[in-house]
């Protein structure tokens, strides 16, 4: 199987090579043999899809049949591993996600070209770009991260996987992670295509924006299972730490939604257009630059893979310049695909001159664009502290890293603004928004968020009484004069304020959607003669993106939500003897038992508590510590936490051990309110995404056409559909 993989990996690459090369020569030639050369390379390219497939199961074969002559394998699985995580060992190291990359890529290759027929032209110079992206990768895979390489001598038995793996979410979660990643070159192959080849009218656009949304969805899915991943196996009680890895999927993240947002503004107003050519190009780079920050070992991370060489192919290396300037110096693929950018951008930018200007404050379009520059803040933030060690380094000549402080002092409020702009948003009209427009839609949700503040202080946030400071507000990130008036007023309390704030938004912007939802329903309630849920099932049928999207926003509210609960976490660490107690908020811990497990794979000690809540029983949890690998040098220990989840809060029990002094274990308690909300927002964003992908519903003929008004625009039903205008 080394042979077939090593070999499949090789040819891989030569059909990609000859992909771009054929494929340029046939789109700078206008000879009759042309459009021979042109399908040579697009059937090469799609052949290169099989080859590397290949050589994945030929690496998975041997993984699931312990051979042990492979290095990669030896260093990431053992014999008595799972089957499941036996088939993650393809993208646990370096070479094998190196390999996994290189396939996701060359499947999106594969269906692109299978779809050549949308716009042969367009999807010809797309074809060529993402194979010069494949032959890249693939040269990668198989001179500096081959995971064929053999062992001089075969061991009994291998190293195991890394113990924060063996976990059921990530079986999923990379995969999920890389599909966004790697998705996020397709729309980035046709933005530059269009640019090139000085694409005529935005049918480039319709075809990028799904592709954007598609990989937009699977990078979503893969983040959010990232957190869950955290919360449940590293044991902190949290679920994101602003880790460089973390940050590093975020940042494509960001730019994604400023393009699928700031897109429709050169779908219907052909503005934007050198804005959204950037973004798109910005999206790929920050998706390359989390591949490089994962790998290259230039900022620690307990996401990150080993300290290697590979991150000299994404950026290069310059590390020699003044001594050699001809023979060490080179550039890396992030400088190579920059400067083409760059180049063609300069070249044709006059393609990209706008059809409209911005006419009003008040409208649709700023807020689109407030929407997108507040989203590009965000981004430089985050990009800023996570390369805040590498450039104090350059600097100053000492790593200094910036931890959640400054995080969250930056972006807390720049996602309450974005979620305020996600409110107002729908209730603006295109091109200009009267101001009667404006108090007849700003109205019922300004009201219904100020009674949901009311009765959340009636309940009792009130950040006024709970004290100064708080994770979220850090005073030495402000001026002196701003620090000294802030501490001075001791009634406020920043992190519970931001979420009083975050709910009354979110409250506001979930008025706005159902608002939506309720005038497009009732236009359409009357022409179908049915209720009011079936007309706005019709309604989203008949105009799936528009209104998928506001299911997105709201899921993005649930997830709000649940963030926002982390104001009022509680914590407490306590040994506990056999029959001691531990009492936390209105739960009651009693310790009856420990035990030890032992098997193949782990050894194990947990505690056995009995959980009460207000004096009733809930049930029995089980917190451990888990050692892989028992009795061998490189042994790994992992915590199993115990969780009690309900619609309020979790309880969540970590294990911390023996004190060795008095023989009792150690146990960490964490009541983390509205938690599980974040997971339910994110199973609304992906249903919502689904939504906004699928196809309008045909409309129905009516010889009578009603025009009504909606928050201002003009909106046409014809027979029982209904599209804005």
């Amino acid at each position: 199987m080394p042979i077939i993989g090593s070999f499949c990996l090789l040819f891989a690459l030569v059909l990609a090579a000859y992909c771009l090369v054929a494929g340029i020569v046939a789109l700078a030639s206008h000879s009759p043999a042309a459009g021979r050369l042109s399908e040579s390379a697009r059937r090469s390219g799609m052949a290169a899809f099989i080859a590397v497939a290949v050589s994945a199961l030929a690496l998975v074969y041997a993984t699931l049949n312990n051979d042990f002559s492979l290095e990669y394998i030896r260093a990431h699985s053992n014999r008595t591993l799972p089957i499941p995580y036996k088939l993650a060992v393809l993208w646990s190291g370096q070479e094998g996600s190196m390999l996994f990359w290189a396939l996701l890529l060359s499947a999106y290759g594969f269906v692109l070209r299978l779809r050549h027929k949308v716009d042969r032209r367009l999807v010809a110079y797309a074809s060529v770009i993402l194979a010069g992206i494949q032959t890249f990768f693939l040269i990668v895979v198989n001179f500096s991260a081959n995971p064929f390489g053999l062992m001089d001598k075969v061991p009994p038995d291998g190293n195991g996987l890394n113990a924060l793996l063996q976990y059921p979410q990530m079986v999923i979660h990379p995969p999920m992670l890389y599909l966004g990643y790697v998705g996020m070159s397709v729309p980035f192959a046709f933005g530059l295509a269009a640019l090139i080849m000085k694409y005529p009218g935005e049918k480039w656009i319709h075809i990028t924006r799904r592709w954007t949304m598609v990989a937009w969805l699977f990078l979503t899915v893969g983040i959010f299972l990232g957190a869950n991943w955290a919360y449940y196996v590293l044991g902190w009680g949290g679920y994101w730490g602003w880790d460089p890895v973390e940050n590093a999927s975020l940042l494509p993240w960001i730019t994604g939604t400023a393009f699928l947002h700031s897109v429709m503004m050169q779908e219907k107003r052909g503005m934007m257009k050198t804005w959204n050519m950037w973004l798109i190009f910005t999206t790929f780079f920050l998706s390359i630059f989390g591949t490089f920050l994962t790998r290259s070992g230039v900022i620690s991370s307990v996401h990150s893979f080993a300290l290697s060489s590979i991150g000299a192919w994404f950026m290069g290396d310059f590390g020699r310049l003044s001594y050699f300037p001809f023979f060490y110096a080179y550039p890396g693929f992030l400088e190579i695909a920059m400067a083409a950018c760059v180049y063609f951008y300069v070249k044709n930018r006059s393609h990209l001159k706008a059809e409209n200007t911005l006419e009003s404050v008040v409208s649709r379009e700023s807020s689109f664009m407030f929407n997108n520059l507040v989203l590009l803040a965000s981004c430089f933030c985050v990009l800023c502290g996570t390369l805040f060690p590498v450039l104090s380094d350059w600097i100053r000549g000492d790593k200094i890293t910036v931890g959640p402080p400054y995080f969250n002092a930056v972006n807390v409020p720049i996602g309450l603004f974005l979620i305020f702009l996600t409110g107002v948003g729908p209730l603006l009209a295109w091109r200009m928004t009267s101001l009667a427009s404006v108090k007849r839609n700003f109205a019922f949700p300004a009201i219904f968020a100020i009674l949901v503040a009311l009765v959340l202080i009636v309940l009792g946030v009130r950040p006024w009484i709970l004290g100064v400071g708080g994770p979220y507000l850090h005073w030495d990130y402000l001026p002196g004069w701003i620090t000294r008036h802030l501490q001075s007023i001791a009634w406020i309390d920043s992190l519970s304020s931001f979420s009083l704030l975050a709910f009354t938004l979110g409250a506001f912007v979930v008025a706005t959607i159902a608002l939506e939802f309720y005038r497009g329903g009732r236009v359409l309630q009357g022409k179908l003669k049915t209720n009011l849920l079936a007309a706005m099932y019709h309604l989203t049928r008949r105009n799936s993106r528009r209104y998928g999207g506001y299911l997105v926003h709201f899921g993005v509210i649930i997830v709000l939500i649940g963030l926002a609960g982390r104001a009022f976490n509680q914590e407490k660490q306590q040994e506990i003897g056999l029959h001691d107690k531990v009492q936390i908020g209105h739960y009651e811990l009693i310790s009856q038992k420990y035990t030890e497990d032992h098997n193949d794979n782990f050894d194990s000690r947990a505690a056995i508590l009995d959980v009460y809540k207000d004096g009733k029983f809930i049930e029995t949890m089980y917190p451990a510590e888990v050692f892989y690998q028992p009795g061998q040098p490189n042994q790994q220990r992992d915590n199993k936490v115990a969780i009690h989840t309900t619609l309020m809060e979790d309880l969540y029990i970590r294990y911390d051990g023996f004190n060795s002094q008095t023989d009792r274990p150690i146990v960490t308690v964490f009541i983390n309110p509205l938690v599980v909300w974040i997971w339910i927002g994110v199973i609304v964003m992906v249903l919502g995404t689904c939504v906004a992908l699928a196809p309008n519903a045909a409309q129905l003929k009516s010889p009578v056409p009603l025009t009504v008004m909606v928050r201002g625009d003009q909106v046409q039903i014809l027979g029982t559909a209904g599209a804005a205008k």
